[in-house]
Parts: structure tokens; sequence; C-alpha cells
């Protein structure tokens, strides 16, 4: 026989050892006893030592354990009763340990938390049990110098029932949450009201000068990069990740704390606080330090009292936070926003925002206001997760529960996003942060069928039925234009071109430096244009689309800043054809000058015409090789103008 098998044991039979009697049955059932060689007397018996009986005279019951070779002896009569005097003492001491670990692990005091459920269960209510039901047993056998008492047996038994309770309370709370609960499903679509509006009415052109032109993670670059450069901060203060998106003085950028290095960091500097936080534009690229003169003394790299998650909590006891982000106002003060949650559905369903309390990062002062009244500054009151995941249930279960797992008649959901992560951006409108992503059916193949923006400051939300390709799919695209490069797109921006709308990538290198950009028409993604440049890009991209016959030319609106579009006469020295992205192009070399000209045919007819000594004037979007061609016109040699 295999050494490792369980040996084979009549139904029954004790699993831990010979005899009956189990830890599991002195803490749960009543009296232990023993069976065969280890069975002894109910109180006392005539234990020995050489293992023929239950143990010592007096002794308690011999429970084997698997794999302990020595067995574990429970002797009641050695458990003395403590006096009154102690029984206090030792109650205090629970009580201020008890406080302590609620200091510690500030758990809300709400019936709806399930932070509070685990604190109360493991520290409270399972040691109060063990506590009862090893009393049970203690008073239903019996010792040497006390004998048996069934009454105080059964009222410990009686009082193990109360945590027990509790627990069950619980359990059929979370129980009651559950969808599939009747009724439950129409309560989960409602949370979160969707209209529907036209995307080319209700999303407005994108304006160029306030376009989010890099994504979190090129700003923490830039943010680390700006932090390099100051020689005594590196060593005493880090970047918090955040990085929240949030619009300030109508412009996109994205702001992250400084945090203390490590808790010898802390202690030197906690008196004067952390100095100050990053800011980021994500239009210009600029980055700076913005220094603060009292310091923030609130934050998540607080160890103790000015942690800023332990401090809002004690001070708020009975709200029940959600994600915290960090902000700014017009004035460029930092501050804590944290929502405040409150449950809808059973005991932990169908959570949603209430309130937003609002915390200076440098006093610690705390504002309380109702969702309904939160300052028009504050962008992000609801978590993008939250937002995403109450779109979905709305998705999910407007037709009732069965329909969502059965049927699935106009289940829809939210874009899956790429590495994992749920598939989201963010956009400025109405001076407002808004969340954006694709909205797919149920089957979750690659293409959508409209999008969904959510406010992020209010819950607005608004869905835009327009067919077309996923986040993914369109990245996928824009990596493929610049293969030979191996640049990856950053999480598309959705933006509104000639009434089209439009995904809106960076690419980057491997570094994770921006390097071109790329825009994709979302219902006809073959529609793909790369440029160096924001503008170039955008030019590119509406030439195309003419090209295709989506736009007319007399759509085509110059959104370009005053000066991007630059001119030049000269004498064609070089002229060269290829073939770019299946539509002809001419490469063009002028006398005394070294640029290259790129002409699309498509765009400039009148290129046709031209050829070595015919003299051109060039209207043209300088780039970082080639210089993209708006316009064309041909000087013959006998001056003749064609065309």
């Amino acid at each position: 026989m295999d050494d490792h098998k369980t040996p084979w044991r009549e139904p029954g039979e004790n699993p831990f050892g010979g005899g009956g009697g189990s830890l599991f049955d002195m803490l749960f059932g009543g009296m232990p006893q023993g069976a065969g060689q280890q069975r002894q007397r109910a109180q006392g018996g005539n234990g020995g030592d050489d293992g023929n009986g239950g143990g010592k005279a007096g002794g308690g019951p011999t429970v084997n354990i698997p794999g302990v070779p020595t067995p574990i002896t429970i002797n009641f009569d050695k458990m003395k009763t403590p006096s009154k005097g102690k029984l206090i003492m030792w109650g205090i001491l629970a009580v201020l340990i008890i406080l302590a670990l609620y200091w510690w692990f500030h758990p809300t005091l709400n019936l709806h938390s399930e932070r509070l459920w685990y604190f109360v269960g493991f520290f409270i209510l399972l040691p109060c049990f063990l506590y009862f039901r090893l009393q049970t047993a203690r008073w239903t056998q019996g010792t040497a110098k006390k004998a048996a008492d069934p009454t105080k047996a059964d009222r410990y038994k009686h009082l193990s029932w109360i945590p027990a309770a509790l627990v069950l309370v619980g359990l059929l709370g979370g129980v009651l949450s559950m969808s599939w609960v009747p009724g439950n499903s129409y309560k989960y679509a409602s949370i979160l009201q969707t209209t529907e509006k036209d995307f080319a009415q209700d999303i407005p052109e994108v304006n160029y000068n306030q376009i989010p032109v890099i994504d979190r993670d090129s700003a923490a670059i830039l943010g680390n990069r700006t932090m390099g450069t100051i020689a005594d901060y590196v060593s005493q203060f880090e970047i918090s990740p955040l990085y929240s998106q949030i619009n300030y003085q109508a412009t996109p950028v994205r702001v992250s704390p400084l945090g203390y290095a490590d808790i010898f960091k802390w202690l030197y500097n906690r008196k004067d606080g952390i100095p100050g936080y990053i800011l980021v534009d994500m239009t210009t690229q600029d980055t700076e330090l913005v220094r603060l003169p009292e310091g923030i003394k609130y934050s998540p790299s607080e160890p103790l009292g000015r942690n800023i998650y332990r401090y809002v909590q004690l001070k708020y006891p009975f709200y029940m936070f959600d994600e915290f982000a960090f902000e700014i106002d017009d004035d460029g003060t930092p501050w804590w926003v944290c929502p405040v949650q409150t449950r809808t559905i059973g005991l932990f369903g169908g959570e949603t925002i209430v309130r937003v309390i609002l915390c200076n990062a440098c006093t610690g002062e705390c504002f309380n206001y109702s969702i309904e009244e939160v300052p028009q500054w504050v962008d992000r009151a609801y978590p993008s997760d939250l937002l995403i995941r109450q779109y979905n249930w709305s998705g999910k279960y407007l037709n009732g529960w069965i329909n969502s797992w059965l049927g699935q008649e106009g289940v829809k959901q939210t874009t899956p996003g790429t590495n994992g992560q749920l598939g989201y951006n963010y956009i400025a409108k109405d001076d407002d942060v808004w969340v954006y992503t694709g909205v797919t059916s149920a089957t979750n193949d690659n293409s959508i069928i409209g999008f969904v923006l959510v406010n992020q400051r209010t819950a607005e939300s608004t869905f835009y039925s327009v067919a077309g390709a996923t986040e993914d799919s369109a990245m996928n695209s824009a990596e493929g234009q610049v293969q030979h490069l191996n640049y990856e797109a950053t999480f598309p921006l959705l933006i509104n071109i000639g009434g089209n709308p439009t995904y809106f990538m960076a690419l980057k290198d491997k570094a994770g430096t921006v390097k071109k950009f790329a825009m994709l028409d979302i219902e006809r993604y073959q529609n793909v244009a790369v440029g160096d440049t924001v503008s170039e890009t955008q030019a590119n991209y509406q030439q195309l689309l003419v090209t295709n016959g989506v736009l007319g030319r007399e759509d085509v609106t110059q959104v370009l800043p005053e000066g991007d579009l630059q001119e030049a006469t000269g004498v064609v020295t070089n002229m060269a054809q290829a073939v770019v992205d299946g539509n002809t192009h001419f490469f063009l070399m002028l006398q005394g000058q070294s640029a290259i000209f790129e002409v699309n045919v498509a765009d400039c007819l009148d290129v046709l015409f031209a050829e070595p000594g015919d003299t051109v004037t060039i209207s043209y979007i300088a780039g970082e090789d080639t210089y993209a061609v708006q316009g064309v016109v041909v000087v013959k040699k006998g001056g003749v103008t064609a065309g």
C-alpha cells in the first residue's frame, strides 16, 4: 500500500485518528468521547501513561491530527476560571485591542460595507464563537474540580448561536444582493439612466489646441523626467502613480502628488509635508512641478493619522467611500475628492454615489456636499470603473436576468479594452470630464454598435449609435501603418471631424516617447491617416476622407492654427513617384532647398503637370521627414500656368 494514501476506514470513523473525540466534536458538538483504546471516562476515568486510557486522571480529550506525531490533549482541569477582576481586566484589554485594530484598519461603520462585516466577523464574531463553544464543551464534560453543569453548558451553547446568526444575516444579505433575485435585475438596470443622441450634433468639432496627445503612461514618463532634474527632491520624494486627468483652466491635464520615498524620509520631512505635485499638460506635453509653501500634509504615503484614507474615514465613520481622486481647483489648490457610496439593492449590491467629501490636501479641512451640490471644478465625483460597471448593468439586465444569459435580446456591454484592462478614455466636454467607451453586442465581436459618454461629475449618460471598429481593432490598424517602426498605439480618443466620429491615437516607441499620430474613421476603418504632427495628421486624414468620398472638398475646413500652413516657391530640381497606402505620391525638391515635399496626387492633381525645370508655388505643412503639400500651382518653363 502507498504510504501517502489515506488508510481505509469505516463510514463515520473519526478522520483525525483512531478515536471519535475530534477537535470538531469539541467545538461544534457536545461532550467529546473516545473510541477503542483512546476512549476515556467523562470525568477523570482510569487514565494512565501507557496510552491505554485517556490520559491522567481528570485529563481532557485526546485528539489525533494527521501529520502530528503527538496527540493534542486539552486538559480542562488546568484551565482555571478567572476571577471577576481578571475578567474585567481582560475585557478592557480586549476592547483596547479592538479599538486599536479599528483605528488601523478603519472599516466604515455601515451595515452595507463588506469591510465592516469582514472586520467584525474575523476579530469579534469568530473569537466569541470559539470561546462559547469551548465553554460549552467544558461544562458538558466537567473537570476534576467542578462537575458537569448542563445548565451552564446550554447557556454557552445558546450564546454561541448569536455570532453564528449574525454571520448568517450577512450571508443572507449578500444573497439578496444578487441579480438573479426576482426584481433585482430591473433595479440594477435602472441605476444609470442613458439617453440616445446624434453624434454630429451633440459632440462639437475638435479643437486641436485642446486635444490630449499623450496618455497616462506617457504623462508618467514626463513626470519622472521632470522629477529627475530636481536633485533635492529625488532622494526624498517620489511621484504617486495616480495621475488623475482633469480640466484645469479649460485645458486637459494630469496631476499627481509627490509622496515620501520611504518611512525614514517621512520621519525626516513630515513636519513640512510634501512639497508639491506634478502637473502635465496633455496637449503641449509641458510638465511642471508645482511647489506649495504650506506643503501637502494629507496623502496616501502618510502612514499614521494623516493618511488620507484613515483621516477621512475616521472623520466620517458611517460613510462608505469609493476610490479617492486627487484634483486641483482653478487656483491650483490641491484637494482629495472622496466619493461616498450607498448600496441600493440588498445589503451589498447596486452601489452608486450620493455625496462627495472634499478634503484640502494641505490643511485637512473637509467639506461635505450632496452629489447635486458638487462644485463645477470637480471632475471625478464618480469613479470611472463604477460608471462602466453601472452601464454594463443596464446593458445586461434591461430585459431581465433570464434574458441576460439565455436569449440575450438587446444585451450589450462595453468593449473589453486591451491587456485585460477596462477599455475607456476621457473626453473634455462642457468643462467636464466624460468617460468614453465603445459598446458592443453580447457576442463581443470586433465591431461596436455605438459608444457611450458618461459625465464623471453628474453621471449624465449619453449613447451614440455608430457601427464601426472597436478600440483594439483601431489600435492594430494604426500600428499596421507604421509596422516597420514597431510603434505602439495609445488607447483611442474619440473626436469629431466633419461630423464623422474619429479615433485619434498617439504612436509611441519602445521608450514611451510619442513619435507620430494617427486618425481612423470609426465607421470606415480602412481610412487611416498618419502624420508627424497633429496638424499634419488632421490634414492627411481630411484629404483621405475627400479622396474616398466621405467628405466633399467644400466640407473640409481649415482648422489648423495660424502659421502651421506655409508657402514656398522655387524651381523643381528633382521629382520622384511612389505608391503610399494605395495612393500615388510625388516627392519634389526645389532649387536651393533641402526639404522633400510630398504631394498626394488625389489631393493635388496639378502636380501631374509638373516636371523638373518648372517653377511651383507650394502650400505645405512642415513635418519631421517630409513636408505634406496641401496645394500646388505649376508655372511651366515658358511662363504658362498649368492645370
